[in-house]
């Protein structure tokens, strides 16, 4: 089956899909970005993940390309056009095609881009194994909160983390304290079995597998706190994990070349993964 992708209104075989020269997405960054991950066919979390776009859309001042119900139905039937199981619908909005100066263009109507990835499951090796992290600066800019297109920080630090034979990188700012991963949130647990994330500021993005985990770890009872940490009180946790909503929740068993805990995954990581598996597989039942 020819993969399709959506653009502004039509339906493309994805290798004919093109966005104008002068996008300000291409010439500027100037655009957002959404990615609902599927699961059995199930969008997982879709009104928040378009809770966030519409919030990134108004913390940039650009309009929305169409209604909810509108970008719903256009998402199912990409993902029908391209037999998506298992995967996710990725959503792009810019502020649309306008002669290149940096101010607002006046009339320029917003350019919306639709495509879909199928992904396989995570190995069973990656799980048993866990990963390794590495930490980088963050030399992100102060709005980190809105999920904007402008990612060529993240990008560097990802190759670095490449580099060092990682699978991501954490990134900490001045004051020696994790902010998050270059695509993903960090979390660590505590000695005492406390579940420990980075408060959503402006310093991060609010991942919605995060929020989604933040109420599972409360409904099932276990200690959280919502705090900043340091990259030593990392590498000196009982457990490590990450979440994004391509990863899911994914134990780390090394940070810098150190062992975390005794270098396997934690048990109390791989509680919190079943939850969330569990979660999205009972979307499928109530679906």
């Amino acid at each position: 089956m020819p993969r399709q992708a959506y653009v502004n209104g039509r339906y493309l075989p994805h290798r004919d899909a093109a966005v104008h020269i002068e996008d300000r997405g291409y010439q500027f960054a100037d655009g957002v970005y959404e990615v609902v991950p599927v699961f059995n066919g199930i969008l997982v979390d879709e009104d928040l993940h378009l809770d966030r776009l519409d919030r990134s859309l108004r913390e940039l001042r650009i309009v929305e390309p169409m209604s909810r119900p509108a970008l719903k139905l256009v998402s199912r039937e990409l993902m029908r056009r391209n037999g998506l199981t298992n995967g996710f619908v990725y959503m792009q909005i810019t502020r649309g095609v306008a002669p290149r100066d940096h101010k607002f263009p006046k009339g320029a109507k917003p350019a919306l881009v639709m495509t879909t990835r199928q992904v396989k499951p995570h190995s069973q090796q990656l799980l048993d194994e866990g990963l390794k992290v590495i930490t980088v600066p963050d030399q992100r800019w102060d709005r980190c909160d809105i999920k904007s297109v402008s990612l060529l920080p993240n990008i560097l630090g990802k190759q670095a983390a490449v580099e060092a034979g990682a699978y991501e990188a954490w990134q900490v700012d001045a004051d020696g304290m994790v902010t998050e991963g270059t695509s993903t949130n960090a979390w660590i647990v505590t000695p005492d079995n406390r579940v420990v994330t980075r408060d959503a500021t402006h310093s991060i993005l609010n991942g919605i597998t995060r929020i989604t985990l933040l109420e599972l770890i409360r409904k099932e009872g276990y200690e959280l706190e919502e705090r900043c940490f340091s990259v030593d009180e990392a590498k000196n946790a009982k457990e490590a994990f990450l979440t994004s909503s391509t990863s899911f929740v994914l134990p780390i068993t090394q940070l810098d070349g150190k062992p975390i805990g005794n270098g396997h995954p934690g048990i109390l990581t791989g509680k919190l993964r079943q939850h969330y598996m569990d979660y999205m597989q009972n979307l499928k039942k109530s679906a």
